[in-house]
């Protein structure tokens, strides 16, 4: 967008506050943000903790890597800059969702810590949590639940994370959960154990 472009765009306040949002809703609103590599178990966990805040009766809503780009994000490829406009959209959706005073579970490959720190710092503090899916790249091939990482291997994917484009792990992540050596179930529970003591449930 051009200097002529935004400059006359004025931005419109709005009655209502996201913090009458979270009292209305009784919890505090978050960005979940679930990264890792394809296979680690990020949508897997993503659906089994929206189950159980649902449960609980609270709003909350999935942002899902692939789903995401049937709609807003379709037309966007997977070259680092393809990658970071697909990160920097989602962490504005994100960011309204948070508004909203719902919990947002992004999962999302989110390969670069630059994208990653730059939606962290769209939000108020302790408003990101991010939730590294730790899973060895030996066994998220063996998983391999979309085929994917075959294609990669064969060279029918290129710039496929993890074989032949980067990730980089997260330094200081809120949570990390090791996905070969705990169930989806003490998975959930060790989210829901965070989000308890940090007072956002």
């Amino acid at each position: 967008m051009s200097n002529q472009e935004t400059k006359n765009i004025v931005w419109h306040e709005v009655a209502i506050t996201k913090e009458q949002r979270q009292q209305r809703n009784g919890h505090r609103s978050a960005i979940l943000w679930f990264t890792g590599l394809s296979g680690a178990g990020k949508s897997t966990l993503a659906n089994a903790l929206e189950q159980e805040l649902f449960k609980r009766g609270l709003s909350s809503y999935i942002l899902d890597g692939d789903n995401v780009r049937h709609g807003l994000n379709r037309g966007l490829g997977f070259s680092d800059e393809d990658r970071k406009e697909n990160i920097r959209r989602i962490g504005e959706v994100a960011k309204l969702f948070v508004d909203a005073g719902s919990i947002v579970c992004t999962a999302f490959i989110s390969p670069f810590k630059e994208d990653r720190d730059k939606v962290r710092h769209l939000v108020a503090d302790g408003e990101f949590i991010e939730i590294y899916v730790q899973a060895p790249l030996e066994t998220c091939e063996e998983r391999d639940p979309k085929g994917l990482y075959k294609k990669a291997r064969t060279g029918e994917i290129p710039e496929f994370t993890g074989i032949s484009s980067p990730y980089e792990e997260p330094d200081q992540a809120e949570l990390t959960i090791d996905t070969g050596r705990l169930s989806v179930e003490e998975s959930v529970d060790e989210i829901i154990t965070y989000l308890s003591t940090r007072n956002i449930l």
